[in-house]
């Protein structure tokens, strides 16, 4: 099995069908060549790929862009067409005065199996009180969460949010509270395994920004960026298999990560185990 935990649905076609809605996506997102998908084109490419599950991550970016790339709505809607491939997230702009309320609508009406949030995007800072009541709810309700970490190419993303030293103090108050810094925090990789050392349930993602070949990129990360065996021997069960897409491909991802040694177990925890275990919380 293949989960792939890090897709925007910003072109899903079911969610396309308010063109002014999509032009904001695309401009907010930072995407303007690609254009709404069919589910066969969506399938086909998970197919090629081998990826059997894939998580959908909206954002709320109500109160610094006045508007939505994904509601939590629309991906609820597309979970529930395809349940059995597509797993929801939901995401809360938390300068929102409501925001706790959209959240446990989110979790408690709409089903949606984990938390988005772009420190970056979103203009705070990860260990400010503002957040407190939102990371309890996740904890209440054994949520995990998805942070934005590091650079972003998304326009009005100041980097300095989403350093993954500024999510330290959340890990201390919250030892039990899953969270994903995802895309290793690029650049700052040795940061981002440092924490990971530290506590447990910190995990990452491979949806890393790379300039080189995908396959050039999975070979820096994991044998120049982090020693060639740091995965296995220090961290195998805390990074997942993720691909960005739309703004990278899922299939050239798992193409160049079949490349990088590892044994077996410790592939099929990247490419599958250590997601069931964020999104379950089971050990």
């Amino acid at each position: 099995m293949i989960i792939d935990m890090h897709l925007h649905p910003i072109f899903y076609k079911p969610i396309c069908e308010d063109a002014e809605e999509l032009e904001f996506r695309k401009n907010s997102f930072g995407v303007w060549k690609q254009g709404p998908m069919e589910w066969d084109e969506v399938f086909v490419e998970m197919d090629y790929g081998g990826i059997e599950k894939s998580a959908l991550l909206p954002l709320d970016i109500t109160t610094t862009e006045g508007g939505y790339i994904v509601t939590n709505e629309q991906v609820a809607r597309l979970q529930s067409i395809y349940p059995d491939r597509l797993i929801g997230f939901a995401s809360v702009d938390p300068h929102r005065p409501d925001a706790k309320e959209v959240l446990r609508h989110a979790f408690d009406d709409l089903g949606l199996q984990g938390l988005k949030l772009n420190p970056s995007k979103q203009k705070f800072y990860p260990a400010e009180e503002l957040l407190e009541p939102i990371y309890e709810i996740c904890e209440s309700r054994n949520k995990p969460i998805i942070f934005h970490a590091g650079t972003s190419w998304e326009p009005n993303t100041p980097a300095e949010y989403s350093h993954p030293l500024a999510f330290e103090k959340v890990f201390i108050r919250h030892p039990e509270l899953r969270c994903c810094l995802a895309h290793f925090a690029w650049p700052w990789v040795r940061e981002m395994v440092m924490l990971m050392i530290k506590y447990p349930n910190v995990y990452t993602d491979t949806s890393v920004l790379y300039m080189d070949s995908p396959e050039e990129s999975m070979e820096r990360l994991f044998t120049v960026d982090m020693g060639p065996r740091w995965y296995e021997r220090g961290f195998g069960r805390q990074v997942m298999f993720a691909s960005n897409t739309p703004r990278f491909r899922a299939f050239k991802l798992k193409r160049a990560l079949d490349k990088i040694p590892m044994r077996e177990s410790a592939r099929k925890d990247l490419y599958a185990g250590n997601a069931i275990r964020f999104l379950t919380g089971e050990r």
